[in-house]
């Protein structure tokens, strides 16, 4: 389907910002104090992503095919060799991602504000973006880039079956493989799979008034732009080379 650049910069922005609300939304309710859900762990933490790919990409596909995720673009772009519109779908992931950073920090502004005695505060980076558990650069790039190509490679296989398609359940089943990816896969990095995902919130959490907000650990922001690059494009590879 040929979408206009201009719906699928708004497309992508609007996809893009639900995505991060209910993603770094599940983060911050699951961290921070006096919030309901704090501690409630990782499986709450893959869902919470899961269904913000849901509501992301069902409210922007109509308009841009609800990608909100470079990693997705450039894969099916190396697999169909189509490549105009990938810098306006990049640039709407980009500004929706640091969007919905912002509002994930309005919704949770009062457990913010509660974050401000630095001798019981704690580190807020997790919400906005990845970290590793152990920290080995060549280790957590091939963590990345696994994540990446067991999201993209699946995704463009789902779009050989014509009744998936006809149906609309093809983001429904997206959602529960970025689900999937999150409890098999995220352990050694947070599974960032989505170079937009990562930075712009990065970006977000440099900016914003945070009380005892910590580092935004720019040294290792490389990783989680480069491991998903990776393996989208040698997802497009393989599923154009094997399908």
């Amino acid at each position: 389907m040929s979408y206009s650049q201009g719906d699928i910069f708004v497309g992508e922005t609007i996809g893009t910002a639900i995505l991060i609300l209910f993603g770094a939304g599940v983060c911050a309710a699951v961290s921070l104090k006096r919030s309901k859900a704090r501690s409630a762990g990782w499986v709450a933490i893959a869902f919470g992503w899961g269904f913000g790919v849901m509501a992301g990409a069902y409210t922007a596909g109509p308009l841009s095919g609800g990608h909100l995720n470079p990693a997705v673009t450039v894969g099916i772009a190396v697999d169909t060799g189509e490549w105009a519109d990938v810098p306006v779908y990049l640039a709407g992931q980009f500004l929706g991602a640091l969007l919905g950073a912002a509002l994930t920090y309005v919704a949770y502004y009062a457990q913010f504000a509660a974050n401000s005695d630095p001798t019981d505060a704690q580190p807020t980076l997790g919400i906005f973006a990845t970290i590793p558990e152990v920290r080995h650069p060549v280790a957590n790039v091939l963590s990345e880039i696994v994540a990446t190509l067991a999201l993209v490679l699946p995704l463009l296989a789902f779009g050989l079956d014509d009744g998936i398609g006809e149906s609309g359940t093809k983001t429904l089943l997206v959602a529960f493989l970025v689900v999937g990816i999150g409890l098999s896969l995220g352990g050694p990095t947070g599974y960032a799979i989505n170079p937009a995902r990562d930075l712009a919130p990065r970006a977000a959490h440099a900016l914003l008034p945070i009380p005892n907000k910590g580092t935004s650990d720019w040294g290792y922001a490389w990783v989680p732009v480069v491991g998903p690059l990776v393996g989208a494009v040698l997802a497009g590879l393989l599923f154009n080379a094997a399908f």
